[in-house]
């Protein structure tokens, strides 16, 4: 089934609460948008070869900046046409900040922590050549997903996605997603700076992603530092794929171990549909 709207990103709005793209700020008056003043931030450029944060400005250092694994290239020009023309024809659903979504994962409330399998009926198809490719590296090894999570942005709709640090509850310890169709800056975030080497503001390290890209958060990347895509680094459409492990509460052993194995049984047919 088509999605109601084309990739050109024109369509109505799915923010809520503090969330805005551009389509609801136009729907506002400018009184009604919160002001922030400006405020001091340290940049720093992710080298990935060296896996240091560089500074961009001369008076700060260097820093190891741990838990980023990026692989250029994960995906060929054919495969990118293939994925990005089957989620085409799936339906997009209006998500917050001016993105759309497609949801491959089982129904979650994570404020009262309950899990149940609801619609999920598996991973979609075409994921199952690239998560056996994803095992094939040594940082992803015994990698298995049980939700991916598809997102369209596009700069026509002010899409973007906030500071965040994903679940830890349910979600494991690797979160692996796939870069499509153009390039893009993921900014990782700490707002109370890095006393330790002197910088006491806010400081951002911007993660280079091209296009067909892998990118790997883990450790104190995963933890720790907030990660965000912002508005004004989506120039051109761009889809990513973000898939997602189980914690260790679902894995055998844990609290949770059966129905972390359900999930995962499901998750491996490949067979699935947006949920």
């Amino acid at each position: 089934m088509m999605a109601p709207e084309g990739s050109d990103g024109a369509a109505s709005c799915g923010c809520k609460g503090i969330r805005r793209c551009l389509i609801c700020e136009k729907l506002k008056a400018k009184g009604q948008l919160d002001a922030s003043g400006p405020k001091i931030v340290h940049h720093f450029l992710y080298d990935p070869e060296k896996r240091l944060a560089i500074p961009k400005d001369a008076e700060a250092a260097s820093f190891p900046f741990p838990g980023v694994f990026l692989l250029e290239n994960f995906i060929s020009e054919e495969e990118e046409k293939e994925l990005i023309s089957m989620m085409d024809q799936d339906v997009w659903n209006e998500s917050q900040s001016g993105r759309r979504k497609q949801d491959f994962g089982p129904k979650v409330n994570f404020k009262k922590r309950k899990v149940r399998v609801g619609g999920f009926r598996g991973l979609p198809a075409l994921s199952q050549k690239l998560v056996l490719r994803m095992q094939e590296e040594p940082s992803l090894a015994g990698f298995q997903p049980v939700e991916q999570c598809n997102l369209d942005y596009h700069p026509q709709r002010g899409s973007a996605i906030d500071p965040h640090l994903d679940d830890s509850w349910l979600w494991g310890e690797r979160l692996v997603t796939i870069n499509m169709l153009s390039n893009t800056i993921l900014t990782m975030s700490l707002e109370q700076g890095l006393p330790e080497l002197g910088l006491e503001e806010e400081v951002h390290v911007a993660v280079h992603l091209p296009r067909r890209s892998l990118v790997v958060l883990h450790g104190e990347a995963r933890h720790r530092w907030r990660h965000a895509i912002y508005r004004e680094d989506v120039h051109d459409r761009r889809v990513c794929s973000t898939y997602r492990e189980l914690s260790e509460e679902f894995q055998p052993g844990g609290k949770q171990a059966e129905m972390g194995t359900q999930l995962l049984n499901i998750a491996s047919s490949f067979q699935g549909t947006p949920v």
